[in-house]
């Protein structure tokens, strides 16, 4: 476990916190921590703590909307052959499901497309496209979550007669596909700059609605595959995406859908649902059928109405995530030996690691694990038996993955992404001189100092404000997640009352006492980890804890050492 340096938050004015404490009838801490993410005035703070989907924007507002909805119901009016052509991924099927869901709604008979990983690849492949026309000979395809930077797969789609529309998320590289309407926000000032494809398609089927209302259609009984398309996608929970996935989590909570019913008993998921529920353990399940093959299982079971299919299918997905985790675990043993061998982290900035034999679908896993573990930006490949290798990478602050790969463009068949997440396409030939690029190019960007983990903290609670009253109030921030992180907390002084329990192999146990006060805690993942002598100072986030029908609250520790 890497060592952290605490950052101590500055001490805000108390007289305005206490006001905005008494404005809103909220307690001192919550507006000390609004006041720590730039909320100050009452008026905004207020809308933060209580998001109401009214506030939502125009959906017009979004780059060619208005194309892409005119398009779609003359489709519908023509009975045209649609085909929605998505990713393998949480995100991808979700939003399949729910633009499949309001076509049908109008009348239409859409076809649902998904590459198939090992065979086609990501996104518009030329051959996972030339399978979608043979299987569905499209008039309209509708391409979601891809497309952005497949500009010879819909040039040549165009020249066979098929209209398409993109929507998707991705950044563009370098010109726009020739489409009829790309709705994308990252081509405009639209404000949504930061929404995922399922965000998108909830704009679309806004705008769909409003230009054509359906009486018997609410779009808000379908929130539950928003919220869960954008927390699985690590999208920032924001502007409008704190409120789809506020409004969503509560719709997930009721669900009548029999498949996400039937996921959440088989990963053990129970009201009150958090995004952490969906991104560890409901986002994994649904994303592993994508990751060692095909997503079919996964879409269908969010489309099925049968609640024995449904049962199938969760128990069948639940099988996957686990030979998922086992195959992951072996490839990330054997990245992590190749490492010790191949890079001087002392030196290095960056991780590149590649090997044939290694499955395509957990090196984006790897490569996060990586990167969390050593503090650095992180790149896996996947080769395959003819030389073409797959890879996945993770970044950290400070470092731009697209960025960074656009300066080793040279190395690369292709590659697309974000800042902090990125996917690329390369020959094994030029392994060797990507990861010479790539090194060089972290080494430039990147200081020693952002090399350093560190843990950024919110605000000092005693151990004896720790309860249920804590974590009703700290409860009133959530949705927690990307943009929106959960407050870390700290205590100084505190020490354990006997030795801790160890916990699979893996954790420790605590009861932590501190002036009288005694308090549960866990601290995961940190069994062979040696504890300085106490008292200890902790940095931690407050968690409830469910055990036999008695709820309470939890501290869960992310960090210790030694009182200063």
């Amino acid at each position: 476990m890497l060592s952290q340096k605490w950052i101590f938050p500055e001490t805000p004015d108390p007289q305005s916190c206490a006001e905005l404490a008494r404005r809103l009838k909220i307690p001192a801490l919550i507006a000390r921590l609004l006041f720590r993410i730039g909320l100050h005035d009452p008026g905004h703070a207020g809308h933060f703590l209580n998001p109401r989907l009214k506030s939502l924007g125009d959906p017009f507002l979004l780059p060619d909307m208005r194309i892409a909805v005119d398009r779609m119901l003359e489709a519908v009016d023509r009975g045209e052959r649609i085909v929605l052509y998505g990713d393998y991924d949480v995100d991808g099927v979700t939003s399949l499901t729910l633009l499949d869901e309001v076509l049908r709604a109008y009348g239409a008979a859409p076809a649902c497309f998904l590459p198939v990983r090992l065979e086609e690849g990501y996104g518009m492949s030329p051959d996972a496209v030339e399978r979608c026309m043979r299987e569905h000979r499209p008039q309209l395809l509708i391409a979601v979550d891809c497309g952005t930077v497949s500009i010879s797969e819909i040039a040549a789609l165009r020249e066979r007669g098929v209209d398409v529309l993109v929507l998707d998320h991705h950044e563009i590289k370098e010109r726009r596909p020739d489409c009829l309407a790309l709705v994308n926000p990252k081509t405009g000032g639209s404000g949504f700059r930061d929404f995922c494809s399922v965000g998108i398609v909830f704009k679309v089927c806004h705008a769909l609605l409003k230009t054509r209302p359906l009486s018997s259609f609410d779009l808000r009984d379908h929130l539950d595959l928003v919220a869960m398309g954008t927390v699985a996608d690590l999208v920032p929970l924001t502007g409008e995406n704190r409120i789809l996935v506020r409004a969503g989590i509560r719709r997930l909570e009721s669900t009548p859908r029999p498949g996400l019913r039937a996921l959440m008993d088989v990963a053990g998921v129970k009201p009150p649902i958090r995004p952490s529920d969906i991104g560890f353990r409901l986002g994994p399940r649904l994303n592993a059928s994508g990751r060692l093959g095909t997503a079919v299982e996964s879409l269908e079971l969010l489309q099925t109405c049968d609640p024995v299919r449904a049962h199938e299918l969760a128990l069948s997905l639940e099988s996957q995530n686990q030979e998922r985790r086992n195959v992951e675990r072996l490839t990330l043993q054997e990245a992590e030996k190749q490492l010790a061998v191949e890079i001087d982290l002392a030196r290095e900035s960056a991780i590149v690691l590649g090997a044939r034999g290694w499955h395509p679908g957990v090196i984006g896993i790897v490569a996060s694990r990586m990167m969390r573990t050593h503090h650095r930006p992180a790149v896996v490949v996947a080769f395959f038996e003819d030389g073409m290798g797959k890879g996945s990478g993770r970044s950290i602050g400070g470092l731009s993955l697209i960025g960074a790969l656009g300066e080793c463009a040279e190395c690369l068949e292709q590659f697309g992404g974000h800042d902090m997440a990125a996917g690329l396409t390369l020959h094994e030939d030029r392994f060797g001189e990507f990861r010479r690029l790539f090194l060089d190019t972290a080494r430039r960007h990147l200081h020693r100092d952002q090399l350093h983990p560190a843990i950024y903290l919110d605000a000092e609670v005693p151990l004896d404000e720790v309860g249920m009253g804590l974590l009703e109030a700290h409860d009133l921030l959530q949705p927690f997640g990307m943009g929106n992180p959960q407050p870390m907390l700290w205590a100084h002084g505190v020490t354990p009352t006997k030795d801790p329990r160890v916990l699979a192999e893996k954790h420790l146990l605590f009861e932590l006492l501190q002036s009288g006060s005694r308090v549960p805690a866990i601290f995961f993942g940190a069994a062979h980890t040696p504890l300085p002598p106490s008292p200890w100072d902790i940095a931690y986030q407050i968690e409830r804890n469910e055990f036999r029908g008695t709820v309470s609250a939890q501290v869960q520790i992310h960090a210790l050492r030694g009182a200063n």
